[in-house]
């Protein structure tokens, strides 16, 4: 690198660290304004609360908002850099803006890279400790499963159903599991409850009763314990609440296969979480390249009106981002299509843009 783009990517990172940290570290006061009555009624140590929760909580925030801290920081010190006439200076000497731009890449690329790294295998971990410390320490006491009535499709065309769980004993009372074949029922069994076996990983179905049909008629089977495999886990009824961020993405993968063998619902919500971990780093460096080109020119306005511009466009995107996740959640959209939208407009927003660059 030539001095020019060190010190534009040195510029750049260390700008972007000290707005990440303010910005976080203004979160975390606020979360703990909000929660010191619930840690003074349930007294975590001092190690879990600053080790466990806010250390995990700081590396979470710090990801949710890089996207638009990235680029409130690229237009913040790139507009003083126009208004001090410095990029004028900078283009006078023969540099392109394809040239000029190269630093601020390579540092989006570089922070894109940490981003995908943390998201994929560093903040699910992270996750899975912060909101197990949420539920004993906010929410005030272990997890039960409280549902009545409970309805689960365990693989394709094969239904389970549990009148009730419960969590410690890891028991399911009035259990049956239903098997069909062109929607038509081949198989039931029913059991007074099951338990989950942990030495053999499966469940043992008791006091059951297995009816069989087939075009010549039915027949009946009757015992008081047989194991059972099926794709079902005690971790199935464990907080599903934010579940989809505690999986690394390797477990994500196969969360989403194991719903789609099951072909059951909600697998739309775990492709989002998939799509978005790899979407939001190419955010990143679209927004850099976006933010480069809206703050490089000496505006009349001053550095005020270039700051308000690159806060309103950062919103618009992560605006547009939710409505269309919130739409896809709800089945109308493409999962994929979903996220990736926001980045395919605002790629062709910041080539509109460019073109009006003074060359």
């Amino acid at each position: 690198m030539k001095i020019l783009d060190w010190y534009i990517f040195k510029r750049f990172l260390t700008t972007y660290v000290f707005v990440v940290s303010l910005v976080t570290l203004i979160i975390l006061v606020i979360d703990y304004t909000e929660k010191v009555e619930n840690f003074i009624r349930y007294k975590p140590s001092t190690y879990e609360l600053l080790v466990t929760y806010y250390m995990n909580l700081a590396i979470f925030w710090a990801n949710y908002v890089s996207p638009l801290m990235v680029f409130i920081t690229v237009v913040f010190f790139t507009a003083n850099m126009a208004a001090k006439t410095e990029i004028i200076a900078i283009f006078s000497t023969g540099v392109s803006f394809i040239r000029f731009m190269r630093p601020y890449m390579m540092a989006s690329m570089l922070i894109a890279g940490i981003i995908f790294c943390l998201v994929a295998y560093v903040i699910p971990a992270a996750d899975k400790k912060r909101l197990a410390f949420e539920q004993k320490y906010v929410e005030g006491g272990t997890y039960y499963f409280d549902k009545r009535d409970v309805h689960i499709q365990v693989g394709p065309s094969v239904y389970a159903y549990l009148s009730s769980y419960n969590n410690t004993t890891q028991q399911g009372d009035k259990f049956t599991l239903e098997k069909f074949e062109d929607n038509k029922l081949v198989q039931k069994l029913s059991a007074a409850y099951i338990v989950w076996k942990p030495e053999i990983k499966k469940w043992s179905a008791v006091d059951y009763s297995i009816r069989t049909i087939t075009e010549t008629g039915e027949t009946m089977t009757y015992g008081k314990l047989i194991d059972t495999t099926i794709a079902l886990e005690p971790k199935d009824f464990e907080n599903t609440n934010n579940l989809e961020k505690t999986f690394t993405l390797s477990e994500l993968n196969n969360h989403i296969a194991k719903l789609q063998s099951r072909g059951a619902e909600g697998v739309v919500l775990f492709q989002i979480e998939r799509y978005t971990r790899i979407a939001n780093p190419f955010g990143i460096i679209i927004l850099t390249a976006i933010g480069v080109i809206v703050s490089a020119r000496k505006s009349r306005g001053g550095v005020g009106f270039q700051i308000a511009l690159g806060f309103g466009l950062a919103f618009v995107y992560i605006l547009f981002f939710m409505m269309s996740s919130g739409i896809a959640k709800k089945g109308a959209f493409d999962p994929f299509l979903a996220v990736w939208l926001p980045n395919i407009v605002f790629s062709l927003i910041g080539l509109v843009l460019y073109r009006t660059v003074p060359k």
